[in-house]
């Protein structure tokens, strides 16, 4: 059988030939996924990435803000042009289904959904024209975003709802509830969970949120009773490699859980996370993995998984 342009641009180690084979990204987050390069040219500046690993997601946090924010206008001019730069960045690398989330605060910050949703939808217009936008609604920051649900569901524009729930400001009976009313507007269930904590929380989350997709989830791959249930129920996993080795939820490439998950029936797909800080392309991530031992005939499924039927809409 003869291989797919995808294998042997892997086998050759060509990120140009990479770059022009359709992907899918169904992780990232809208603010954060341009490349240093595009935010370099537009400053004039010299924008050095940081090297090694980060001690915490504050950490994290404080490097975007004094590394690449300080050289960006305030407010929504700034943060249209980070948003702009992962359209960019999308049409660059060939991602032609791409999940960004963003959140109820940015939503505000544009002076609410209709002229929210025309700004958004004329960057992707006008920089990645041939990318299938999944928008997902990152919700567990505050409380109070909760009150705007129903206006900003009503607008039929978002395709998911992605549950961050890390700071515990939520209970799980309230996030119950918000799942119940995203599932009644025709919304996939996502949430970050699994990239800290235990492989417990993946399948609690799962179970009782009834979610469709997990955001990292790597951490399933220490129990093979919550990889047999992600398997079972088809529940995808949306996996990012750089971002969980730069965050120290793993040692390298090689020993990453995406190898054991993926052996163990669970459907992954590959992702970027925050390109901006961690400064890994797509295809980069695909060139990483398959260095570090994974097949390429592997990875050539995986990246089917992520592009079939939009990412699984």
């Amino acid at each position: 059988m003869e291989e797919s342009s995808f294998v042997t641009a892997l086998k050759s180690g060509s990120l140009q030939a990479l770059s022009r084979i359709p992907k899918s990204d169904l992780h990232s987050h809208a603010g954060r996924g341009g490349h240093i390069s595009f935010f370099e040219k537009f400053a004039n500046v010299k924008i050095t990435p940081h090297d090694g690993s980060f001690e915490s997601l504050s950490e994290m946090n404080l490097w975007l803000k004094e590394n690449v924010k300080c050289h960006l206008p305030q407010g929504a001019e700034g943060y249209l042009k980070q948003v702009e730069g992962s359209f960019v960045q999308a049409a660059a690398d060939n991602v032609t289904v791409l999940a960004l989330s963003f959140c109820v605060d940015e939503i505000q910050l544009l002076g609410g959904m209709e002229s929210f949703k025309n700004a958004i939808d004329g960057l992707r217009e006008n920089y990645a024209p041939d990318t299938v936008l999944l928008p997902d609604l990152g919700l567990g920051y505050f409380p109070e975003e909760v009150n705007d649900l129903d206006e900003i569901f009503s607008y039929k524009w978002f395709s998911g709802v992605d549950i961050m729930n890390g700071a515990g400001t939520y209970t799980m009976s309230e996030l119950k509830r918000i799942c119940g009313k995203a599932k009644d507007n025709g919304l996939i269930l996502k949430a970050h969970i699994g990239e800290f904590g235990e492989a417990e929380d993946v399948w609690r989350y799962a179970e009782e949120l009834g979610l469709d997709q997990i955001q990292h989830g790597v951490l399933a791959a220490k129990s093979e009773k919550v990889m047999r249930y992600l398997a079972e129920n088809r529940i995808q996993i949306n996996v990012c490699p750089t971002s969980n080795v730069m965050l120290k939820v793993c040692a390298d490439y090689k020993t990453h859980p995406i190898h054991t998950l993926f052996a163990n029936g669970v459907r992954v797909t590959i992702n970027t996370d925050d390109l901006l800080i961690f400064n890994s392309t797509l295809s980069e991530e695909y060139l990483k993995l398959y260095r570090a031992g994974m097949k390429a005939s592997d990875l050539e499924v995986i990246r089917k998984n992520g592009i079939g039927r939009e990412g699984c809409l």
